[in-house]
């Protein structure tokens, strides 16, 4: 997710590549980052806090309190930390952090193509220009939202895990027009594509689903008798248990 971030955020000239600074501990990661993107690197992640107007925490979860112990009392004091590390909720970020400006961001995996939605909560102490700043740098992999930190198991439920669920739909699409018949290649294509073009007509057009839904089921036609269908099997509410229940589990693991 992070050299996603890195790839848009040069390639798009959003910043040039000078101003980035990206700390990593293997060698051959850093000359591939510096011959691909031309960004400065190192293995010193003191140096990095040093510098940083806004630092990206885009680490495992499971070494967070090793780095953060790392960069205690190095840190710019007017930079903001943005962490994209799942599990680590927005108090303990700020009590790692203490009277510093900390966002917690949930990107999710279409950010790759410039496609994601990122939810994010600030801290206590981010001004409206560190918030705009880390805005900027999220907006590059997609949509930003802003959402209190009560609220981000649920976008984890919902958006964090809401691409398996649409490959899920996608898959099952393109095993039906098999069983109907079609050559494997042409299903998984005009199910991707059918999935890819309803959700831009939706966002473009701000139609509600239910009325898209509406505009292409007519009179004894094929497409209500595939809703019948799925509402027979409980589509419906198999999306929303998948949902509640992803957000349980993050509840959990974060607790």
């Amino acid at each position: 997710m992070g050299e996603a971030l890195l790839s848009r955020l040069v390639f798009e000239n959003i910043f040039d590549a000078c101003e980035i600074l990206i700390s990593d501990p293997v060698m051959d990661r850093q000359n591939f980052l510096a011959d691909r993107y031309g960004v400065q690197v190192t293995a010193n992640n003191v140096q990095a806090a040093e510098a940083s107007e806004l630092l990206l925490l885009a680490i495992k979860p499971q070494i967070f309190s090793q780095v953060t112990q790392q960069i205690l009392g190095s840190l710019n004091p007017s930079a903001v930390i943005v962490s994209i590390l799942a599990g680590i909720s927005l108090p303990q970020l700020e009590a790692s952090f203490p009277r510093q400006a900390v966002i917690r961001a949930m990107p999710n995996t279409p950010a790759q193509v410039g496609a994601g939605v990122t939810a994010i909560a600030r801290g206590t102490y981010v001004s409206d220009n560190q918030f705009n700043l880390a805005k900027k740098v999220l907006s590059a992999v997609g949509s930003v939202v802003e959402v209190p930190e009560s609220m981000m198991d649920a976008v984890t439920g919902l958006s964090g895990s809401g691409p398996g669920y649409v490959a899920l739909v996608v898959e099952a699409l393109a095993d039906g027009g098999v069983a109907s018949g079609l050559p494997r290649a042409i299903a998984m294509q005009l199910a991707i594509d059918t999935v890819l073009g309803t959700a831009k007509l939706l966002k473009e057009s701000k139609l509600h689903p239910g009325e898209l839904k509406d505009r292409v089921t007519s009179p004894g036609g094929t497409t209500i008798a595939g809703v019948a269908m799925l509402e027979e099997r409980g589509l419906r509410s198999a999306l929303i248990e998948a949902v509640k229940a992803a957000t349980a589990r993050s509840k959990e693991l974060g607790s």
